[in-house]
């Protein structure tokens, strides 16, 4: 069965601008990020999207709904796609993380696949989870075009772990605010990456990649 993901990124937070580490941290969507996910919304609108996967955090639901609202997919909460646990960074800005886990920050820095976040969760166990997910919605046989709106530590884990990427691939690829990014799927020859983050939606309205 030929299929068609699409992985959206939430729009921007507060946190985004201040350059906060958010993990599971239950923030809203910031006025610019409102703005952004309207603009995903109305990109979508034709997309065929029949049902949006969204992680259950607040600015990962907003987005959905709004894509939801142009797209008349129906938003389905799924843990599987929940952010990354970061453990004890959660809420530090980037120069506390670095003034007191140097060792951990050189690792986010160079080699995050390799790195256990301090009282938190693996890349390698997300990227586990995730694809999970996707191995389960590709076999599901009543489901052909579908969404998943979450953050950028799980759908960078999704790309390379569709991609079959090895070694450090984290950083060699972006994933801004609200951009879409496309697979399509056929079952005679797998994944095929047709889109990455694409932004032009978006306009003039500012993106931050925090």
């Amino acid at each position: 069965m030929n299929k068609i993901i699409y992985l959206l990124r939430h729009g921007e937070t507060v946190w985004n601008k201040k350059g906060v580490f958010r993990g599971r941290s239950d923030i809203p969507l910031n006025e610019t990020g409102l703005k952004q996910a309207e603009m995903l919304g109305k990109a979508l609108r034709g997309s065929g999207i029949e049902r949006i996967y969204s992680s259950p955090l607040k600015r990962a639901v907003q987005t959905s709904n709004m894509v939801a609202k142009y797209t008349n997919g129906r938003v389905i909460i799924d843990v599987g796609f929940q952010n990354i646990d970061i453990g004890k960074w959660q809420g530090m800005q980037k120069n506390e993380v670095k003034k007191n886990y140097p060792k951990e920050w050189q690792m986010w820095l160079h080699s995050p696949e390799d790195l256990t976040l301090p009282g938190g969760e693996s890349v390698r166990n997300v990227q586990k989870r995730t694809m999970k997910r996707i191995e389960e919605l590709i076999k599901d046989d009543s489901i052909k075009i579908f969404a998943i709106s979450s953050h950028r530590s799980v759908l960078k884990t999704i790309v390379g772990g569709i991609l079959k990427m090895e070694g450090s691939y984290f950083w060699k690829t972006r994933m801004d605010n609200c951009s879409i990014n496309t697979f399509e799927y056929y079952d005679n020859r797998g994944f095929m990456l047709t889109k990455l983050n694409d932004t032009h939606h978006l306009k003039n309205v500012l993106i931050e990649n925090e």
